[in-house]
């Protein structure tokens, strides 16, 4: 089984090896058993069913609550040759009659349904007449009544399994599950938990950051122009809200594309269109949209508000970097915000203990200091929590510790002689001195701690109340109007048993491109009309991972293209020649000197492109001046320089690094199973390094080929 999976996996697929989890997942299905997965977004999950699918003879039933992901689905399955079909209510009468009669003759090797299509009885007779080669319950979190999305119809869907005569082994594969909800799912599913497999929700490639006090319309438009090459997705809390924000993005010479619930079905799908086929790069929408949305190069997804929930933000932060690359996830947070949601909350039919308790929990979140992803982390109780990502925004600034012990001491004294029985904002209040009616009204002014933090501003002080109930400190009710309280830790800090250190933090800065970017954005621009002329979503060509990495390695021949990761046997065939095309173009385009001063070499027609620049790197240019004069980029000569090393020209690696880089890249390696990306290296080095270095130690140790 394993060498036949690894043959799929690679034939359609273009990897090597399978991510973490999956061959698991996939040798429970092999045997009949009944699994879940638990995987972040972004982690493969599809893979996790279409190789087993591929591999056992029928039909694969995958159940979805998200009718925009099921037409993504099929077309890269059908780009494929793989026989897939989906059956929803967007299909006209005709089209949904061919597909069933197809179905019946088990022609498909995958159908997706929604789980409403279960409740059909013709639908259930066809089902039951085909052999059935698995189930796939996709965002499985929808099943549960625990779930942050919980749909009955989806829970009814379940009911399939007692209705066929031959049941097959069933899957469930979802990005967002606490313990409750997992299992809620295993009951359902009758899953045991030998057969679940965690991956944990850890997302490598994701920067989170909280941005605080800043203007939001403004900051959003300096984000987008200073990235406008990429693709994001701008979340806002109301529909008002999103009319508004692309208005402004417009008129500032934005090109937008909005989503929300008022609009008509038409213009949504409008909109949801521009976006996939990149027509558009930036989407606003409210939580309406993204449920489904497979669209693996979102760069970067900001939240022009704090969100209701912490599952609710994962889910929609984790739609960036679905295809493995460096992305950003910002929250705009403000004390707005929470006067909103507290709002909403009180006008749903939901339990409002437990939201004000999830809201609390979000309102942490922006307080914390810790690293952001080991926050989210903890709140899923993931057991794979590993160090701090050292990529968010609390882990990448540099800062200096504060001792704010007296200053929290204030803070504790003042919430323990107010009896424990108000709000951060009235305990501020009496800290500054305030004159506020409510402190007369309840004798607060007789305090010993009022007035104590005067030279303080009131926003400062709730600021500090509220970092203190992120690290737990202080415990904020789960209430409309939290009431604090005191923690044990609290009592140690009164006590002067334990101190607290606050840090205050400096700007992150962007990381340098390690690919070059002219020659990526020329890649991208065929993958566009690829996916114009043959009506597909540009990404399901290829990913933007697949297409960096033709950038740093310019592969020169099939064989060579066929190493690159997400280049099968089946997308060389399709699309190979296109883009080795583009390739060879560029390198020849780049040769051709600039003849308003001398040459420092000589460009020979019969000589390759990298042998020239390896020459000249010979002669004593440096590949600064070797990419200056031929109209390349360092990173695009330092590949040049490897290839002829590949070649057996006599390259001394060892000028390219020091003995301690050397030692320095290595012991980054012996943490890894598997060889990281170069960024990974890099960020992870406690030696100054550049990507030239790191790659030389990696040929010259042979564990990079060229």
């Amino acid at each position: 089984m394993e060498a036949t999976a690894q043959q799929i996996l690679k034939d359609y697929y273009g990897y090597d090896t399978f991510r973490r989890g999956q061959a698991e997942v996939i040798e429970h299905v092999m045997k009949n058993e009944n699994t879940l997965a638990i995987m972040p977004t972004g982690g493969g999950k599809s893979i996790c069913y279409q190789v087993p699918a591929l591999m056992r003879q029928g039909t694969a039933l995958i159940i979805s609550p998200l009718i925009s992901l099921m037409k993504d689905q099929v077309d890269a399955l059908t780009a494929m040759d793989i026989p897939a079909a989906y059956i929803n209510s967007t299909l006209e009468a005709a089209e949904m009659e061919w597909t069933m009669q197809q179905a019946a003759q088990g022609a498909f090797t995958f159908l997706y349904v929604a789980p409403e299509r279960l409740e059909n009885t013709r639908f259930l007779q066809m089902v039951r007449r085909i052999s059935i080669s698995l189930i796939a319950f996709d965002e499985a979190h929808c099943i549960s009544q625990w779930g942050h999305d919980f749909r009955p119809s989806y829970r009814s869907a379940t009911s399939i399994l007692e209705k066929l005569t031959e049941t097959p082994p069933v899957m469930a594969l979802t990005a967002t599950a606490t313990p409750q909800v997992a299992d809620d799912i295993q009951r359902l599913l009758d899953i045991q938990e030998d057969f679940t497999t965690r991956t944990g929700f850890a997302r490598d490639n994701l920067r989170f950051q909280v941005v605080k006090g800043a203007g939001k319309e403004r900051y959003i438009l300096d984000f987008i122009q200073k990235r406008k090459q990429d693709t994001g997705i701008i979340y806002a809390p109301t529909r008002k809200l999103v009319d508004q924000l692309s208005l402004f993005l417009d008129r500032q010479g934005v090109k937008t594309a909005k989503y929300h619930a008022g609009m008509s079905e038409a213009d949504r799908q409008a909109a949801q269109s521009s976006f996939i086929q990149d027509e558009v790069s930036v989407m606003i929408a409210t939580n309406a949209f993204g449920m489904g949305i497979d669209k693996s190069n979102v760069r970067y997804v900001l939240h022009y508000a704090l969100p209701m929930n912490m599952e609710a933000y994962y889910q929609e932060a984790g739609r960036a970097g679905r295809d493995g690359e460096p992305s950003d996830c910002v929250l705009l947070f403000s004390g707005q915000d929470v006067h909103l949601l507290k709002f909403l909350i009180e006008n749903s039919s939901s339990d409002t203990q437990a939201e004000y308790q999830k809201l609390q929990q979000m309102m942490n979140y922006c307080h914390t200091q810790s690293c952001l992803q080991t926050y989210m982390l903890h709140y899923f109780q993931d057991p794979h929590i590993p160090e701090d990502c050292g990529r968010c925004s609390n882990c990448l600034n540099e800062f200096e510790k504060t001792d704010m012990t007296r200053e929290a001491q204030m803070v504790l004294s003042c919430v323990k002689r107010m009896d424990e029985r108000f709000g951060a904002v009235l305990v501020a209040k009496v800290l500054k001195g305030s004159k506020d009616k409510r402190i007369k009204q309840f004798g607060l002014e007789n305090l010993s701690t009022y007035g104590i933090m005067r030279n303080r501003t009131e926003k400062d002080i709730t600021q500090f109340i509220h970092y203190l109930s992120a690290e737990m400190i202080l415990a904020p009710t789960d209430d409309k109007y939290p009431v604090l309280t005191l923690t044990d830790e609290a009592v140690q800090i009164l006590k002067g048993e334990k101190k607290v250190m606050m840090q205050i933090a400096k700007a992150t800065e962007t990381a340098e491109a390690d690919y070059d970017e002219a020659l990526f954005q020329e890649l991208r621009e065929l993958r566009k009309e690829i996916a114009q002329a043959e009506g597909l979503p540009p990404y399901v060509i290829f990913s933007d991972a697949t297409l960096k990495e033709l950038c740093r390695y310019v592969p020169h021949s099939q064989s060579e293209m066929l190493g690159i990761k997400g280049i099968g046997e089946r997308r060389m065939d399709q699309y190979g020649e296109q883009f080795l095309e583009v390739l060879k173009q560029h390198e020849q385009t780049a040769t051709v000197p600039n003849r308003d001063q001398k040459p420092l070499l000589e460009e020979k027609q019969d000589t390759p492109s990298h042998l020239i620049s390896f020459e000249a790197f010979e002669k004593g240019s440096s590949m600064e001046e070797i990419a200056k004069e031929r109209g390349l980029t360092p990173m695009t000569v330092s590949n040049h320089l490897f290839k002829a090393y590949a070649d057996g020209e006599p390259l001394d690696l060892q000028q390219f690094f020091t003995a301690e880089q050397e030692t320095a890249v290595l012991d980054v390696l012996k943490q890894h199973d598997e060889l990281p990306k170069l960024r990974e290296i890099k960020e992870k080095m406690d030696v100054a390094c550049d990507y030239h270095a790191i790659r030389a130690v990696l040929v010259h140790q042979g564990i990079l080929e060229q």
